[in-house]
């Protein structure tokens, strides 16, 4: 495992010093090959514990510092959470090897060989006494239980109550399930699960989303025969909920503001069967390419991808029956897959509000009298939700909220769904549908 566990202290700095994003910073580190599936898999589970439990590694490796662990060289900060992240949450690395492995780390390299000793110490202490969590119901105590800073553990405290709040920092640890789509243009859910089945790979259904199916145990999904063959696309469980609240029809004519990576428009097209226009919109070129291939993969084709500004006006676009408007936010809804985003700062996220606000105004501004505009984002943050509804409906009268989702364990107001993560088992997401009357 030595070279998996330089592959994670890699991707880990990158992290730290560049402000990478996980998934990426580690996919480049694992990309130089002469990993085994073991390799790679152990320097994943490394990677996101580390990132996923950091608040709670910093305060345990503390308490065996003479100087604040920001002092410390980058270098060495990692090294000692990448021990403290095994010996406290990885039950199948013995903590001899974690100690024992962390030190050969720092040994290797000239620039921090200093901190041996130090880090033999600080992580033999840690395993000695163990994971010593605080036992209060503070915002400090919870902050460290759950590793999640204290705005952040505030802001769900006072817009979901202390209850909801615990549940939805602890459903964040741990992983997630990965949950796919069928592709009905292809197959159904039994073939599927059957096709599957055959390169190994276990299913169990979806309670509620008859063409959702959740693999067990896949490994990268992407690396599937059934994938490249387009008999499924991975999508959680909330963005299929989203697309069934835009109630698309065969035959409508319906835009996808800002589409990539294209899971939401590929779900619909299969709504649709194929059919009328279905036009996925990005800012990017490099990410309308990732539509059009993936279109092109699970063979859809009634979808135009295009570069387009959605907070950009053009009134020279015809009118849709539907109107799809998920906005770019913070994601505080799906940091269980991206644990760094939990450290995002509240102030980076109030610099989306306007941008969110105005996408929606551009957007409502293509919808067809009486049709159906769904305004989403992967966050559980009501500035970003329920207050950017709330100024859209103020002025601009002519519009109403819709009930939707009547089967599923939701948060409502005022017909605003929220799906809390421990509820509905899916990634934290907002979502409301809205039409203009007569």
């Amino acid at each position: 495992m030595d070279k998996a566990r330089h592959a994670a202290y890699e991707t880990l700095l990158r992290i730290e010093r560049d402000g990478a994003y996980s998934n990426l910073a580690l996919s480049a580190a694992l990309d130089s090959g002469g990993f085994s599936a073991a390799d790679s898999a152990f320097a994943a589970a490394l990677v996101y514990t580390t990132v996923e439990r950091q608040i709670t590694i910093d305060d345990q490796l503390s308490r065996y510092l003479r100087q604040p662990l920001k002092k410390l060289r980058p270098e060495v900060r990692i090294v000692l959470r990448m021990g403290a992240s095994q010996i406290l949450f990885m039950d199948k690395v013995p903590a001899s090897a974690a100690v024992n492995e962390s030190v050969r780390l720092v040994r290797q390299n000239k620039n921090i060989a200093w901190a041996a000793g130090l880090v033999n110490a600080v992580l033999r202490k840690t395993a000695q006494n163990g994971l010593c969590l605080p036992q209060g119901e503070d915002d400090d105590a919870r902050s460290v239980r759950y590793s999640c800073p204290k705005w952040l553990v505030r802001l769900w405290t006072d817009a979901y109550g202390k209850d909801e709040a615990d549940a939805i920092m602890a459903r964040a640890l741990g992983g997630t399930q990965t949950v796919v789509r069928v592709n009905t243009l292809k197959t159904d859910a039994g073939t599927l699960a059957q096709t599957l089945a055959a390169e190994g790979v276990q299913t169990r259904p979806f309670d509620g989303l008859p063409d959702a199916l959740i693999l067990e145990k896949c490994g990268a999904p992407e690396r599937l025969c059934a994938f490249a063959d387009g008999l499924f696309h991975v999508q959680d469980a909330a963005s299929q909920y989203c697309c069934r609240a835009l109630d698309v029809q065969p035959g409508q004519t319906v835009y996808d503001v800002c589409a990539a990576p294209g899971g939401k428009s590929f779900t619909l097209a299969q709504i649709m069967k194929n059919t009328g226009s279905l036009c996925a919109f990005d800012l990017y070129e490099q990410r309308v390419r990732l539509i059009a291939e993936g279109a092109s993969r699970l063979g859809v084709g009634n979808l135009r991808a295009a570069v387009w500004d959605a907070a950009v006006r053009d009134d020279s676009r015809p009118r849709a029956d539907r109107v799809l408007c998920d906005v770019p936010c913070s994601g505080l809804g799906v940091i269980a897959k991206k644990p760094e985003i939990r450290y995002k700062t509240p102030q980076e996220i109030d610099k989306l509000r306007d941008l969110q606000y105005n996408i929606l105004c551009i957007s409502a501004s293509y919808l067809k009298k009486g049709g159906i505009l769904v305004y989403s984002t992967c966050s559980l943050n009501p500035q970003e939700n329920e207050e950017i509804c709330r100024k859209f409906l103020a002025e601009h009268p002519s519009f109403r909220t819709l009930e939707i989702l009547p089967d599923v364990d939701k948060r409502v107001q005022d017909n605003m769904v929220t799906l809390l993560p421990h509820r509905s088992r899916s990634d934290g997401f907002f979502i409301t549908a809205m039409t203009e009357t007569e």
